[in-house]
């Protein structure tokens, strides 16, 4: 009896595995993962400052007088009068201070900034940033930068020779601003929401606010265009539109997405979409190769011969290669994405002449898929 249960269970492990061969594997994204809530979003913060304590490497105050200016202004303020005074200081570079400042961040708390040079400053490393405002779009002080620079990246140089490793004018600054402001949003309060959609398409859309309704049990929420779902409050719930959202954004997704074909020309990059498709053709592809090369001989005159010189005579070899060899290869109608990389793979095509022929096969009609180009 113990043979026969295990046999059984073999069976129907053996057609589960069958089952699941058989039917396309497509990706399942949470809802918090494709999607953003209405209000819960960050601000760019900006501001300019001054660092300091740089070896030599900051900004040549005859060529940035911002950085002048600012430097005397600062000493002012700390009571050190310097008009008309011939600056020369070489340890100090005026910068730009960005920074994001989270949703719904609270006074007191820290935020991580980036520092980047304003002027011809070599380089930043070893600097200390000054008191720093930040500014959001409204023009009000929402933190207030000031710290240590960590820089990535360095600069060296000899008497003939220098290296510079990855961008030594651009550094920052972990939690090195703190929040002086809010942004005052009263998300728990709120009756109806709108969920954005990261990449709008109707189907996610209508497939979103199909999850929402099953799992909620009513007809709450509807997707109103391609790029949002509106939902609403359940009486269920009370007054808290935060418990709503913490049970709704992990719901499992699958995100749908038109045929598309990215094509970057100047790396070569190409990125197909997964229900990219071609219609049968057939592509013939050759170049035209032109190569030249210069092998010249010197030529001398026999020991002890009168009037005889030594030359330099040329030769030349040119070879052409047209491609005349290649064969017409047919890519049959594709199913899968990956039938379609194999069946451009098998003809021996590099990315470069890649990107040419899938223009073509458009031009043809026979991708169906529209291709943007980078």
């Amino acid at each position: 009896m113990r043979a026969h249960v295990l046999s059984i269970t073999t069976l129907i492990l053996a057609i589960t595995l069958m089952i699941a061969v058989a039917m396309p594997a497509y990706a399942t994204s949470r809802i918090k993962d494709i999607a953003d809530f209405e209000g819960v979003r960050e601000n760019q913060l900006v501001g300019y400052g001054l660092v300091v304590g740089l070896n030599g490497t900051g900004d040549t105050l005859n060529n940035a007088p911002f950085t002048r200016q600012s430097l005397q202004a600062m000493l002012e303020r700390l009571g050190v009068n310097t008009p008309g005074d011939e600056l020369r200081t070489a340890n100090v570079a005026a910068v730009m201070v960005t920074a994001n400042l989270p949703a719904f961040a609270t006074q007191g708390t820290r935020i991580d900034v980036t520092v980047s040079a304003l002027g011809d400053a070599d380089s930043l490393q070893g600097g200390t940033l000054l008191v720093t405002p930040l500014l959001g779009a409204d023009g009000e002080v929402y933190a207030i930068a000031q710290g240590s620079l960590a820089i990535a990246g360095f600069a060296a140089e000899g008497a003939a020779a220098s290296i510079t490793r990855g961008v030594p004018t651009t550094g920052r600054i972990a939690n090195g601003a703190l929040v002086e402001r809010e942004v005052h949003f009263d998300l728990g309060n709120m009756d109806t929401i709108r969920l954005a959609l990261r990449n709008p398409d109707l189907t996610t859309a209508r497939r979103m606010a199909l999850a929402i309704n099953a799992l909620l049990g009513e007809p709450l929420a509807v997707s109103t265009d391609p790029g949002t779902v509106q939902l609403s409050l359940p009486a269920s719930y009370g007054a808290s539109m935060v418990e709503l959202l913490t049970d709704i954004e992990q719901l499992l997704i699958e995100p749908d997405q038109p045929a598309r074909v990215v094509v970057d020309e100047s790396s070569g990059i190409i990125v197909l979409g997964r229900d990219v498709r071609v219609s049968t053709v057939a592509i013939a592809q050759g170049n035209l190769t032109v190569t030249i090369t210069e092998t010249p001989q010197v030529s001398q005159a026999e020991p002890l011969a009168d009037g005889g010189q030594t030359v330099i005579v040329p030769r030349t070899a040119i070879d052409v290669t047209d491609g005349s060899d290649t064969q017409l290869g047919i890519v049959e109608q594709t199913v899968t994405l990956r039938e379609l990389v194999d069946g451009l793979n098998a003809l021996g095509i590099g990315p470069r002449d890649l990107i040419a022929i899938l223009h073509a096969i458009k031009a043809a009609g026979a991708l169906q898929a529209e291709i943007e180009v980078m």
